[in-house]
């Protein structure tokens, strides 16, 4: 992609990945997590603020970082990385609340072209449908796929 984004680090397992937000406000660490839902091949991706407390992801935090675009554009480049390791998956993403999942459909929108080079994506309609992804319209979970899965 050529759209900014943050160096990240990743786990030997390309499971977990980590990258600073450097804005407004502070430097805020990230935290995308891919993980294996049981069923063969499907992985959920996690993302969000890492709780150093307790060392989780804290996908309710708003930081209003002023970098949500290059925030968004880290996490895409990721799915690339994940996929390149686990090229299989299926991998399957919703927001923790629904302004969340429309910031996830804007960001996929924005994006598109570039995913759509290497993957399908797929929404999840109002019919409880999946159907090839279509800008503009409301979904209630995505998923991606490398191409050659489908």
């Amino acid at each position: 992609m050529n759209k900014p984004k943050y160096i990240c680090k990743s786990a030997t397992d390309s499971l977990t990945y980590e990258f600073v937000s450097v804005g407004l406000k502070e430097e805020i660490k990230k935290v995308i997590k891919y993980s294996f839902t049981g069923t063969e091949n499907v992985y959920n991706l996690g993302f969000g603020d890492l709780n150093e407390e307790t060392n989780e992801i804290d996908d309710l935090s708003v930081t209003n970082n002023g970098d949500s675009e290059k925030v968004l554009s880290t996490v895409v480049s990721t799915l690339f990385a994940f996929t390149e390791q686990y090229p299989k998956a299926l991998i399957l993403a919703t927001g923790s609340t629904p302004s969340r999942t429309r910031l996830y459909r804007m960001g996929i929108s924005k994006n598109l072209k570039e995913i759509k080079l290497y993957s399908a994506v797929y929404g999840l309609n109002k019919l409880a449908e999946w159907e090839s992804f279509i800008i503009g319209r409301d979904y209630e979970a995505f998923f991606i796929t490398k191409k050659e899965n489908i």
